[in-house]
């Protein structure tokens, strides 16, 4: 099949999916309000004890600071949290039957993975502006440059591609919704062992190597490293690199599972 043909299907899958999201809304308000909810309880809860001892600020932090430094694992989480819902949506059409029925049809192959990852690449824009709007309104600034902002934007699209295959592979993996509900909850437990929300020099050594060196350490440090205009150091290449390796298997896995669907 041409590869005029293949993005005509794509685009024709995105359509698809976005009149799902936009006729049940309430899969993406509650996929947005999470991270929302987090941010109000690390600032609001959290923040006077967890600021004051922020490296870097003499006499401690404030929440304001408390709140820049977490801004980036908030928005990595809003990442994750689109990321499950798309793993969901996979996994309603395995269920339902409808992908074998796509398979019977003259339709690119895997346009219907490809339609639902641009669709959560776009839902995880609209909700990444959500955040980032709410974060203004607490208070959140920021001394980057357009060209720190721009970086920042093209960070996190790669994530979210990168996070969005990985979920697509849960999704078809998965025996029922309800597994695939529950499967990528990891995603969101991760980065609160990594440099999401507490600095790593003040966890325990065995604890501090292992956030140290797991994939999403390196993504929050240059997400915040962009957004603050400090330098982004070599984190920004294992960012990259971290995004890259796990955009690619899980493309190669969810495209395994999907060929393997038999037409009905």
């Amino acid at each position: 099949m041409s590869g005029t043909y293949t993005v005509r299907d794509s685009m024709t899958m995105l359509r698809r999916n976005l009149r799902h999201i936009r006729r049940y809304p309430s899969l993406s308000i509650m996929l947005v309000a999470q991270p929302i909810l987090f941010l109000l309880l690390f600032v609001y809860v959290f923040g006077g004890t967890l600021g004051a001892g922020l490296p870097g600020h003499e006499g401690g932090g404030n929440r304001g600071d408390y709140l820049a430094f977490i801004m980036p694992g908030i928005l990595f989480m809003t990442i994750a949290s689109i990321a499950l819902g798309t793993a969901i949506s996979t996994a309603t059409d395995m269920t339902t039957g409808i992908i074998a029925r796509f398979r019977t049809m003259n339709i690119a192959r895997l346009s219907v993975l490809t339609g639902h990852v641009l669709g959560a690449v776009i839902r995880t824009g609209c909700a990444v502006v959500i955040v980032t709007a709410f974060a203004f309104l607490l208070g959140f600034r920021s001394d980057a440059a357009p060209l720190g902002w721009l970086a920042a934007i093209g960070l996190l699209i790669l994530i979210a591609f990168a996070l969005t295959w990985l979920t697509v592979g849960m999704g078809l993996a998965a025996d029922s919704v309800e597994t695939a509900s529950n499967t990528p909850l990891f995603l969101m437990i991760l980065p609160f062992v990594s440099s999401g929300f507490v600095p790593t020099d003040a966890m325990p050594a065995g604890l501090r190597q292992f956030a140290e060196h797991q994939p999403f350490t390196p993504m929050i440090n240059t997400l915040r490293a962009l957004v603050t205009g400090a330098p982004t150091g070599s984190d920004r290449w294992l960012a990259i690199g971290w995004c890259i390796l796990i955009a690619l298997l899980g493309y190669l896995w969810s495209r395994r599972l999907f060929l393997r669907v038999p037409a009905t």
